[in-house]
C-alpha cells in the first residue's frame, strides 16, 4: 500500500491493513468473514489516548475541561473524515452499497471509521511508538494549526461532491468595507450551479455559511 510506504511502515501482518478498508457491505457481498469494525472500535481508544497525551503536554496551563473540549474537536467525526480525505483513504475503501448515490452522512461516517481502523492496524502491527509517529505527521500538525472541525460544513459538502463526482467550487461574489474591516460574500457552485451564498468578515467564514446553506437547501 502506498499509504504505508509514504509513512515508512513495513507491514508485519498485511491482512490487518487489508481488513482496515473492508466495509461490512463488501464482506457480505463477497463472502469475506471480516471487516474494519473491530479495528475501528479499538482505534477510537488508541487515537483518544495519544491525542490526550499530546494535548496534555502541549497545553500545560489549561484545565481538564478545556483539554476535553480540545480533544473532542480533533477526534470528532468531521475531523476524522477530514484526516481520511487528506490521506486519500476514502478512495481505498471497499464497500458495496445498494444505492448509487451515497448520502453525505454515510460517506462521513465510513471515512471517519476507516481512519480509526487504519490507526488500530498500525498499532497492532507496529506498536504504540510507530502509531504516535504516524499521528505526528498527520494529526499533530492540524492541532498545531488550531484548526476547528466542529460544524465544518465545507468539509461535508466536499465529501458529498467527491462521493457523487460533482465539482464543488467557491466564487467571490462581492466585497465591501474599509481595507481593515472588509466583508465578503461567497457563492458555492456545484457543477457550475450556485446552490448557496454566505456573507462574513473573512472569505473562509463566508464559505462556511454558504456551504451550510447549500447543505440545508439540497437536504444532504
Amino acid at each position: 500500500m502506498k499509504i504505508l510506504e509514504k509513512y515508512g511502515i513495513i507491514p508485519n501482518d498485511p491482512k490487518l491493513y487489508e481488513m482496515a478498508f473492508i466495509h461490512k457491505s463488501y464482506g457480505v457481498k463477497h463472502n469475506i468473514s471480516y471487516d474494519y469494525e473491530r479495528l475501528e472500535f479499538l482505534g477510537d481508544s488508541v487515537l483518544s489516548m495519544i491525542i490526550s497525551d499530546y494535548l496534555y503536554k502541549k497545553y500545560k496551563n489549561i484545565s481538564e475541561g478545556d483539554l476535553t473540549k480540545l480533544r473532542s474537536n480533533y477526534v470528532c467525526e468531521t475531523a476524522l473524515a477530514n484526516y481520511s480525505h487528506e490521506l486519500g483513504l476514502n478512495n481505498m475503501i471497499k464497500l458495496e452499497l445498494d444505492d448509487n448515490k451515497v448520502s453525505i452522512n454515510e460517506i462521513f461516517s465510513i471515512s471517519a471509521d476507516v481512519f480509526e481502523s487504519l490507526l488500530e492496524a498500525i498499532y497492532l502491527d507496529q506498536g504504540i511508538e510507530k502509531t504516535r509517529e504516524f499521528l505526528s505527521k498527520t494529526v499533530f500538525p492540524v492541532i498545531d494549526e488550531e484548526i476547528i472541525f466542529f460544524n465544518d460544513f465545507k468539509s461535508k459538502i466536499k465529501e458529498y461532491g467527491d462521493a457523487n463526482k460533482l465539482s464543488v467550487e467557491y466564487e467571490l461574489l462581492d466585497e465591501f468595507g474599509a481595507p481593515h474591516d472588509k466583508t465578503f460574500t461567497m457563492g458555492i457552485m456545484i457543477d457550475g450551479e450556485e446552490v448557496g451564498r454566505g456573507t462574513g468578515k473573512s472569505k473562509k467564514e463566508a464559505e462556511q455559511i454558504a456551504a451550510h446553506k447549500a447543505i440545508d437547501g439540497l437536504e444532504i
